[in-house]
Order: C-alpha cells, then sequence, then structure tokens
C-alpha cells in the first residue's frame, strides 16, 4: 500500500508538469506496466484529479481542471514560498483561512525553514482597505466576458455616483486595487478604486474590448495614476533645469527654459507635497493652489519657531 501511494505521488507530481505524457513514457518513468499507470489514473481520478486521456496506440494522460479544487502536490521550495506569501499578504480572512491549513500539514524540515525566514522578515501591516475576494473574481469575470459593469462608486470626497462602465483590467498598485475601464457615462477612460465601488447586478451588454488607452496600460496608469486618484494637486515652479529633478521626483516635469521648469504633483497631503519639494532642496514658487502656499505658511513659522529655540 505504501509502495502504491508513493507511486501516486510520483505519478501526479509529473502530471502537474502541465503537459501530455505518453503512457509508456510514464511506464518507464515510474517502473511499471502501462496497465499499472492506466489503474493508477483510475485511482487519482477517484480522488477528484481530472486527469484527461487521449487515444492512440501509446495513449496519453493530462491533468485538467475539475469542478472541485483536489489536493495540490507542492515540493519543498513551493511550499516554502506559499507559506511566505500568505505570511506577507496581510491579515485577509482567506489568507489566514489558507495559511492555518498549510502550516498544520507542512513536514518539520520545511516549519524550521519558514520558521528561520519568519524570524529574519519584518512584515509591515497592510494600511491599504481590503478589498473582498468576491469582488475581485466578479469583476475579473465580466472583463473575461466582456460585460459591461454596472456599480455605485464613492469618491475621494464622499460624492457617491452611479457607473456604467466597459472594464478593461484590474491592476494592484500600491496595496490597493484599482478598475481601469470605459466610462460610457464620461466617453473616457476611467481608473476606480475597487474598495470603493458596490456591484450591481445584473450586468450590462456585451462589448468589444478596446485598445488600452495611450496604447500602453502601464504607461497610462504611470501617467494617470496620480493625478486621479489622489485629492491634492499642485503645480511649482522649480527654479533648476528639468533634466536635474525629472528622475528624482514622481510628477510630470516640464520644462520653461534652461534653468527652469514646472511640476505637476499629486499626493495625498500638503504636508507629503511640501516634504517631496524640500527633499529636491532647489528653490521653487507656488503656482497653485493658495491652500499649499497657505500650508508652507505654517510649516515654515514652525520651522523657524524650532530654530530660534537654540
Amino acid at each position: 500500500m505504501r509502495e502504491t501511494s508513493g507511486r501516486l505521488l510520483r505519478l501526479l507530481s509529473l502530471l502537474q508538469a502541465h503537459r501530455d505524457w505518453p503512457g509508456t513514457e510514464l511506464a518507464d518513468r515510474l517502473g511499471v506496466t502501462t496497465r499499472t499507470v492506466r489503474r493508477d489514473v483510475d485511482r487519482l481520478r477517484s480522488l477528484g484529479y481530472p486527469v484527461h486521456a487521449a487515444m492512440g496506440p501509446a495513449g496519453g494522460y493530462r491533468l485538467g481542471a475539475g469542478a472541485e479544487l483536489p489536493p495540490l502536490l507542492l515540493d519543498d521550495d513551493e511550499a516554502v514560498a506559499v507559506t511566505i506569501a500568505l505570511h506577507t499578504s496581510g491579515s485577509e480572512e482567506a489568507s489566514l483561512r489558507a495559511l492555518s491549513k498549510l502550516s498544520r500539514v507542512l513536514p518539520s524540515r520545511l516549519r524550521h525553514r519558514v520558521a528561520a525566514l519568519e524570524a529574519s522578515m519584518l512584515a509591515l501591516p497592510v494600511r491599504g482597505p481590503e478589498v473582498a475576494a468576491a469582488v475581485l473574481t466578479q469583476v475579473s469575470a465580466t472583463i473575461r466576458a466582456a460585460e459591461t459593469l454596472r456599480f455605485d462608486y464613492v469618491s475621494h470626497d464622499g460624492t457617491s455616483s452611479h457607473r456604467t462602465v466597459e472594464p478593461h483590467r484590474l491592476v494592484s498598485w500600491g496595496r490597493r486595487w484599482y478598475l481601469v475601464g470605459w466610462d460610457t457615462g464620461r466617453a473616457d477612460w476611467r481608473t476606480f478604486r475597487a474598495d470603493r465601488l458596490s456591484l450591481r447586478t445584473p450586468n450590462g451588454p456585451r462589448f468589444a474590448h478596446r485598445d488600452p488607452p495611450d496604447g500602453d496600460l502601464t504607461a497610462y496608469l504611470t501617467r494617470t495614476m496620480g493625478r486621479e486618484m489622489r485629492p491634492y494637486r499642485a503645480v511649482l515652479k522649480l527654479h533648476a533645469p528639468a533634466t536635474a529633478v525629472a528622475d528624482r521626483v514622481e510628477g510630470e516635469v516640464t520644462p520653461i527654459d534652461s534653468r527652469s521648469c514646472r511640476l505637476e504633483l499629486a499626493s495625498d497631503s500638503w504636508d507629503i507635497v511640501a516634504f517631496v519639494v524640500g527633499m529636491l532642496d532647489v528653490p521653487f514658487e507656488v503656482e497653485s493652489p493658495p491652500e499649499l502656499t497657505e500650508r508652507l505658511e505654517v510649516l515654515s513659522t514652525r520651522y523657524a519657531a524650532a530654530v530660534r529655540s537654540r
């Protein structure tokens, strides 16, 4: 029985390599006859593994997808990688349940490796809002099916609106999930935080997928993410060449002349804008908005008081 169980595990490991295996080759790998391979395949099927057979003189087998998730066979490195990934993925309930199940079945040699890694790592708490796995799977299903998505959305200032969107991609950015899609009501591309949308049912009509915005979704998000998703937006004139600051700041830098440039910066607060500009260590002027100027006055008074107190 132990020999049969060990052979089944070796057979399953081969089938999980995502390729077609002739029955004769499996038999050679396992040191058994093709008849034994057929019996072992039937045993795997009885355990819930969807092993598909191909017709032909030698026969062939492939592990497919089934209606239920059967047990997975992981090698040592895969098991450690999955465990560490679950440890550092945050406190989402589904991740914790999966981690608990995996931790219980790790052999002692792997538990020691995982414990050593845990002792050497610092996983900072996830500060971004969690998104239910059901929301992500439902949105991804509409993207695959090319069905219009209907949802209620709450913007950063608390304004609620109803949106009808042709979903294009789900994006993970800075510990948050975003949906990028064509907003049919505004006839333009929009980016939405997944934690701020409430899905409506049923979905809308089918649509033909559009080309990505700007022809490159990554470039589009790099250019627009800060401006569209961060409410504090500033325009500053820097008394330094554009080439001297362009690689040091996440914002749009436009040359004015050989000695100055304009910086458009989006952030989560005026204090962050002040910090970023201060780190550039160049003279600057605030072009807009006046709220930034007011905040800089408060900060300058505070810093001046700290200098006088010495």
